[in-house]
């Protein structure tokens, strides 16, 4: 059984703004406690550039980008030189595996990336996961390890996802406020993001909205997701009993199969536009025919995943088109019984229901 823990930077400093090496080790312990009961376990962990300013001994956090990627080189060998030492002490292997969101957008890199992460996990090593913020630039940056952590779920399918930050679970308001009370089980994510703020810690990037909104990815794979705080008992919480902290449960209509990789991980070529009465018909479940297709937009080829746009621009959903662009240009308004003639040899839809993703 695998499980992905996400480990927020703030999680990482003592309240004196030391690395706090005892919640390291504490969480190694754990690991190794439920090793033994047959779970292996990835680490997505923040906290390369706090680490590079407390190893350079520098004051606040970084203003630009340059500085940000400067420490994050000097702290991310810091911090994996103590997740290996701390972990070690317990007979843990680790692994450093950086990564930038473009892994995500090339499948052949993102392959590569899956098989690497198969390997270590059947040879019983704990990758230790972060973005790779000394070559990212602002456009690939995921903006904080939360997505890091969805998308990761989309390629790795853990059965459980724990997210550990300072805020330890969702409030229906500011937890430092005594009125605010804790939100013990959600079943739609939707329901409660009013009560989430997009603030930023000290020295992370993600508030509980940005969690809340990668949980949504984690929630549609059909994958359980806790967030809880520093000291939480992960034995407890994967064997269903109950925490302090908030149960995000897995959506009862997982994305699986093609349709996730459709969803999360092919980048659209173009965007077809399509009428009132052809969007009607695919959230009823039917496939897009093109006699519902008003215009088309990029140049695609046949195979190849592209949005799905209402008239108005409203993107909705997004899926694997049966022909090349310029011969869908050709085909717009057509029925289904004119492009069986043109076509005989060609499935008639556009775009399969079986491979098309509404939003």
């Amino acid at each position: 059984m695998l499980v992905l823990v996400k480990v927020g930077s703030n999680l990482l400093k003592t309240p004196e703004g030391d690395i706090d090496l005892a919640f390291i080790s504490s969480l190694a312990e754990k690991i190794k406690r439920l090793q033994r009961k047959g779970y292996k376990f990835v680490i997505v962990s923040s906290g390369a550039v706090l680490a590079g300013i407390k190893k350079l001994g520098f004051k606040g956090k970084p203003k630009t980008l340059t500085d940000k990627q400067a420490l994050a080189s000097v702290g991310q060998a810091y911090l994996m030189h103590l997740y290996d030492t701390l972990f070690g002490n317990y007979g843990l292997q680790v692994s450093q595996v950086l990564l930038n969101a473009d892994i995500f957008q090339n499948r052949r890199r993102y392959e590569n990336a899956k098989n690497t992460f198969s390997r270590l996990i059947r040879w019983g090593i704990i990758p230790i996961v972060n973005e790779n913020d000394t070559v990212a630039v602002e456009e690939l940056i995921f903006g904080d390890n939360d997505f890091l952590t969805a998308y990761l779920s989309v390629m790795l399918n853990p059965k459980f996802v724990i997210i550990m930050s300072t805020a330890g679970g969702l409030y229906t308001g500011d937890p430092q406020r005594e009125e605010a009370e804790l939100i013990r089980e959600v079943s739609s994510v939707e329901e409660v993001l009013k009560y989430a703020k997009s603030s930023r810690s000290e020295y992370g990037s993600g508030g509980m909205k940005s969690k809340l909104e990668a949980a949504k990815i984690i929630h549609s794979l059909g994958i359980p997701l806790a967030i809880v705080g520093k000291g939480a008992p992960l034995e407890e919480i994967l064997e269903g009993k109950p925490f302090e902290g908030t149960l995000i449960k897995p959506s009862p209509k997982p994305v699986r199969g093609k349709k996730k990789l459709i969803a999360y991980i092919e980048q659209p070529k173009g965007i077809i536009y399509i009428d009132r009465g052809a969007k009607e018909a695919l959230m009823r479940g039917k496939s897009l025919l093109a006699v519902g297709i008003k215009k088309i937009e990029g140049n695609f080829e046949r195979g190849e995943t592209v949005s799905v746009a209402s008239t108005d621009g409203e993107v909705f959903a997004k899926g694997k088109v049966n022909f090349y662009s310029e011969e869908l240009k050709r085909l717009i308004g057509k029925t289904t019984e004119e492009i069986k003639k043109l076509f005989p040899d060609r499935p008639p839809e556009v775009i399969h229901r079986d491979n098309l993703i509404l939003w």
